[in-house]
C-alpha cells in the first residue's frame, strides 16, 4: 500500500508542477474570453459607449417588458417606463458605462495575470450581480453563472499560477508547485 501511495503522490507532485501553470491559463482564458467580449460589444470606438447598451440596461435588465420574478426592477411596473427626470436614468447609464469598462479591464488584468486576485473577486461580483439583481432563475444560476463564478473562485483561492506577471513580479508567493 505504501508503493500505491508513493506513486500516486509523485505522479501527481509531477503533474502538478507541470500542468498546473497551463490549467491556470486556461481558467483565467475561459473568463477573459466571456466577459472581454461582452465588454466589446458595449462600445462604439475607444471611449465611445454603443447608445443601444443604454436601453439593454434601462430596459432589458432593470425594465423588462415581461417582468423576471425576484430580479431588480427600477421603472414604474404599471407604466413599464421611468419616471421624468429621475435621476435613476443616471444611475443606470454611469452603471452600463462602467460595466463595459470592468468587463474589458478585469478581463485583460486576468489574461496578462495582474493582480488576478482582485480582478477575479471583481468578476465573482459581477457574476453576483447578474445572479442575484438581473437574472434571479435557477437555470441561469446553473448555466453559465455558476461556471463564472467557480472559475472566479478558485482564481481568488489559487491564483493565476506561474504563467503571469502576478508570480514573475513577486505579488504571488512561489512555490515548487
Amino acid at each position: 500500500m505504501n508503493a500505491i501511495r508513493t506513486f500516486y503522490i509523485s505522479v501527481f507532485e509531477w503533474l502538478n508542477l507541470w500542468f498546473k501553470p497551463l490549467a491556470m491559463l486556461g481558467l483565467r482564458w475561459q473568463i477573459f474570453s466571456v466577459f472581454f467580449y461582452s465588454g466589446l460589444a458595449k462600445w462604439n470606438g475607444f471611449l465611445k459607449p454603443d447608445p443601444g447598451v443604454y436601453d439593454l440596461f434601462l430596459y432589458e435588465f432593470f425594465c423588462p417588458e415581461e417582468v423576471r420574478p425576484g430580479a431588480l426592477q427600477l421603472c414604474d411596473p404599471k407604466t413599464l417606463d421611468y419616471v421624468e427626470g429621475s435621476s435613476i436614468v443616471a444611475y443606470i447609464k454611469f452603471f452600463a458605462v462602467t460595466a463595459g469598462v470592468l468587463e474589458i479591464v478585469l478581463p485583460v488584468l486576468l489574461m496578462i495575470g495582474l493582480f488576478t486576485r482582485f480582478s477575479a473577486l471583481g468578476i465573482l461580483v459581477m457574476t453576483l450581480f447578474i445572479q442575484l439583481a438581473v437574472f434571479p432563475t435557477w437555470s441561469h444560476w446553473v448555466n453559465p453563472a455558476a461556471w463564472w463564478a467557480a472559475v472566479a473562485a478558485a482564481l481568488i483561492v489559487i491564483g493565476p499560477g506561474k504563467l503571469s506577471l502576478d508570480y514573475w513580479w513577486g505579488f504571488e508567493k512561489k512555490t515548487t508547485s
